[in-house]
């Protein structure tokens, strides 16, 4: 047996507000976890589409907080309080009590769910940190000597490598220079 839940307005908006949010929130949490599994599959073309993504649901997110605002400036101003005040336990007043438990039960499952977008966006954080600096040490290997930076540039590469622009494979090879920066990636058999 379903429970009714009384009707006004405001509450209407108030828990269409909440049910906004946590969809955004599943949609947001589901590209994070999308990225993850992208970085760890190291796929650099799934990782940057779900950057995009979550960029996109970030915007989206902006007006989801611009509506919050709005809710709370008006229940602020119906319970004679600045908005910044307000809490939902406050806001339960203008709502009725099926209506306030409903939002509270939203705004819980809310709190979860950021809590774990955040934590999976603090994972991926590390493991992106930690793709870079493997990134950052093979290039540094491969100009070693020449640049402390990293050695993305030409500059940064040793001079015998600057003049070959590719690694070369076959005979070729066996006439290539051998220093040890040049073998982190050697081809010989």
């Amino acid at each position: 047996m379903s429970t009714l839940v009384p009707t006004n307005a405001f509450g209407a908006e108030v828990l269409a507000h909440l049910d906004a949010q946590l969809a955004s929130g599943r949609r947001l949490l589901a590209h994070v976890l999308g990225q993850s599994r992208a970085i760890r599959e190291k796929d650099v073309a799934t990782v940057l589409v779900q950057l995009e993504e979550i960029q996109a649901e970030m915007e989206r997110r902006a007006g989801l907080e611009q509506e919050r605002a709005r809710l709370l400036t008006r229940a602020g101003q119906a319970l004679g309080v600045p908005a910044y005040v307000v809490t939902l336990d406050a806001m339960g007043q203008l709502l009725g009590d099926a209506m306030a438990a409903a939002a509270r039960e939203r705004s819980g499952e809310l709190r979860g769910l950021l809590e774990e977008i955040a934590r999976e966006h603090r994972a991926n954080r590390a493991l992106m940190k930690q793709e870079l600096a493997f990134l950052d040490h093979l290039m540094r290997q491969l100009g070693a000597g020449g640049d402390e930076t990293g050695g993305y540039g030409v500059d940064a590469m040793p001079a015998s490598a600057s003049r070959q622009p590719y690694l070369p494979v076959g005979r070729a090879a066996a006439d290539a220079p051998t220093s040890s920066a040049l073998r982190a990636l050697d081809l010989q058999a």
